[in-house]
């Protein structure tokens, strides 16, 4: 049976070689051609085709199987999904320090912090609890003293016990779980997308009503999988903007 013939990619070594592979072979199923053959290679095949080992290979493999893109069958082999689409959001990858800089560099107010129940919108983050600890944030710029942001993140309550009010005022969150509480980060995942300042935002960020704001949620896994931390945040849209570099090699 004929297999589908994949691009070729020349890889860059100071990004995980697995999530290349992956984005790699994501774009030549996204672009194939109505005729071209639904067989993948096998892994064999494919780690020697992108120059990589089969373990890494899986992993790529696995990416684009949670993704919906591919399904994998024991003894019949890899196939594309044929109702696959282009629709599914690129993933891209940084550091947790990457997230602890474009957090930092702002003079904080902690407005308030407590208990409450998850909120409705953010259940699917925590299926297995009934109530977060919550924080809610004002982050001004340190040389004008003009506000720039306002967040709430909602925690896991195991890990509140051991967040100190005066960590807050100096670091993000993220780095507050991470070097204070020591919680075992494995993934951000962020969300950036654009809204009109409600009444509330308005007026801690002072700017106008229905003014544009970029409105951010960014969800701390642990390496079992499990949401520690949503964070959401509203940027002032005139004072903020999202640069994501990708290097061709």
């Amino acid at each position: 049976m004929t297999s589908f013939a994949p691009d070729s990619i020349v890889l860059n070594r100071k990004l995980p070689l697995w999530y290349q592979v992956s984005q790699s072979l994501r774009a030549s199923i996204l672009g194939r051609s109505p005729q071209d053959p639904l067989r993948l290679p096998t892994e064999e095949q494919l780690a020697g085709h992108y120059g990589v080992s089969v373990l890494t290979m899986r992993q790529a493999l696995k990416e684009l199987e949670d993704e919906g893109l591919i399904s994998r069958h024991r003894r019949r082999g890899t196939f594309i999904e044929p109702s696959a689409r282009r629709g599914t959001p690129v993933r891209l990858l940084g550091s947790v320090d990457a997230i602890v800089a474009q957090q930092s560099g702002m003079t904080t107010e902690l407005l308030d912090r407590g208990t409450g129940p998850v909120p409705a919108e953010l259940a699917e983050h925590f299926p297995d609890l009934r109530e977060v600890a919550t924080y809610h944030r004002l982050r001004s710029d340190e040389k004008t003293g003009e506000p720039t942001n306002h967040a709430r993140n909602y925690v896991r309550p195991e890990l509140a016990e051991r967040i100190d009010r005066e960590d807050l005022l100096r670091w993000p969150m993220t780095k507050v779980l991470r070097d204070v509480v020591g919680a075992d980060i494995s993934r951000i995942t962020d969300t950036v997308e654009a809204r009109l300042a409600d009444p509330e935002t308005a007026q801690l960020l002072d700017v106008p009503l229905l003014s544009p704001i970029l409105h951010y949620t960014g969800v701390t896994y642990d390496t079992c999988g499990r949401a520690l931390d949503v964070a959401v945040i509203h940027y002032r849209g005139d004072r903020f903007s999202f640069t994501v570099t990708l290097e061709a090699t």
